[in-house]
Parts: C-alpha cells; sequence; structure tokens
C-alpha cells in the first residue's frame, strides 16, 4: 500500500462476471470499465468470485481496497435475493453471493462503491427493495432496452433525460439540472430499502439513482456512464468524484 500513497493512485476492486469461454468457465469484466477507472486516476483490481466463498481472503482484500465499482452485466440476480420465486434466465449465482457481501462491506467499512446497471440494481437489492423483472411487461414504462441491431455507439447514445434529486450526492457531483442518459436495461427499481436516498429519476418515474444512507459515497446510476466516459460530462464527474472519494478514503487509511 505504500504505492498507493507515493503515487497518490488509489486501488478500485472491480467485480466480474462469469461466462462460457470455448468450453470453459471464466471470469470477465469489460474493458470499458477498466478504461473508465484508469482514465479517471485508479488502479483496477479484479474481485474473483472465490473471494465471495473465502470470509478470510474477502477481508484481506478489503484491507486493501480505496474502493468498490459494482460493473453492469447481461445476467440477471436471482428473484430469491428481493423475496421473489421462480426462474430468472442468464443469472449469475457467483457474481450474487460477492456483490452483496461486497456491499455489506462497503457500509460497515464507509468503502466508496459506485453501482453502474446491475451494480446498481445489487444495492437497490442489497438495501432492501425490490426489481421489475420485465419493465417493459409492466405497461407503466417507457422503453429502456436497447436495441441491439443497432451499432454500439448509437445502442449507448442519450435516451432520455434524469433530473437528479435538489442537494443530493448526485447534485453534488453534476449539478441539478436535466442530464441525458443512455439505457440498456430490461429490469429495473420497484422500491428502495429503507432510508434509501433516490437521486434521480426518469421522465416515466423510474428510478435511475440512489445512494446509500450514512456512507460518505455509495452511489448507483442505471445507466452506463462507463461507456466513452471522458467524453460526457456528467460520466466524467461521476468517475471523477469517485476516484476522489477513493483517494481521500486511501489517504484516510493510511494515516491510521
Amino acid at each position: 500500500m505504500v504505492m498507493v500513497h507515493i503515487f497518490n493512485k488509489p486501488w478500485v476492486g472491480i467485480i466480474l462476471c462469469e461466462q462460457q469461454l470455448g468450453p470453459h468457465r471464466g471470469l470477465t469484466v469489460q474493458q470499458k470499465y477498466l478504461d473508465a477507472i484508469v482514465a479517471a486516476g485508479a488502479v483496477p483490481v479484479p474481485l474473483v468470485h472465490q473471494l465471495g466463498q473465502d470470509e478470510e481472503s474477502l477481508a484481506a482484500m478489503l484491507s486493501r481496497l480505496d474502493g468498490i465499482l459494482l460493473t453492469g452485466s447481461y445476467s440477471n440476480m436471482e428473484p430469491h435475493h428481493y423475496g421473489e420465486s421462480g426462474d430468472e434466465a442468464h443469472t449469475d449465482r457467483g457474481r450474487d453471493n460477492l456483490s452483496l457481501q461486497l456491499i455489506a462491506a462497503a457500509q460497515r467499512m464507509k468503502l466508496p462503491l459506485l453501482g453502474i446497471c446491475r451494480g446498481f440494481q445489487e444495492m437497490v437489492v442489497a438495501s432492501g427493495g425490490s426489481l421489475y423483472r420485465q419493465l417493459h411487461e409492466t405497461g407503466l414504462f417507457a422503453e429502456h432496452r436497447e436495441n441491439k441491431d443497432l451499432p454500439l455507439a448509437q445502442q449507448y447514445a442519450p435516451a432520455h433525460s434524469i433530473q437528479p434529486a435538489a442537494g443530493g450526492l448526485l447534485a453534488q457531483l453534476a449539478g441539478e439540472d436535466e442530464h441525458r442518459v443512455n439505457s440498456l436495461h430490461m429490469q429495473g427499481a420497484k422500491s428502495t430499502g429503507p432510508g434509501v436516498r433516490v437521486e434521480a429519476t426518469a421522465p416515466d418515474g423510474l428510478v435511475e439513482a440512489i445512494s446509500l444512507p450514512d456512507h460518505p459515497f455509495a452511489l448507483g446510476v442505471q445507466w452506463h456512464p462507463e461507456w466513452q466516459s471522458r467524453d460526457n460530462g456528467l460520466s466524467r464527474a461521476l468517475f471523477d468524484g469517485f476516484v476522489i472519494a477513493c483517494r481521500d478514503y486511501a489517504g484516510h487509511r493510511n494515516s491510521v
């Protein structure tokens, strides 16, 4: 950890996703998340699912980290985590197990936390909330899924506005004016847990960002700020604010 002190680059743990890679199972992370963390001035550290099965190893890793990033994913949380029955397509049990432990640890340790898309949904569930499993089937909301037939640049183009809540963490980072964000998700927040602050909503009323109570920096966003993160003012503000919080955490930990 002397490296963190000398070069002032915090270490950010990034959760991985289980994928089928040919005949083998693998743990992966999309490069855009790594690029966003590096560009904001931090060092990405992969968090393997095995940490969720080994309390001692997880504690050792957490003692070295200055922040946690919960990425988006093509997988969904298993519905029993938020009180629903039945099966869910494209689940990742190892990620569910680790992410819920990471969120609990981040709250306990006041470790900076940023959740994106699935990571946002994990924060919703971990705080006692629930999810809509198929937003487009509720009849309550606009279309929030991307058109996968389009080029990536169009899939990640701004799709709707969000309105930050006055005085919230998101407003502190990016101002209280409306912002345009992309939208690439099928599920969404149905309810939020006790004390959770809603940081932003979409025009149709869907919750787009939350923060966790009694925490200096625990922010979850439903959109994808990691896409070309330095080319968008809101995305830069989110990642820069997160890494500054990680740097502050590292400085405090190293001074103790």
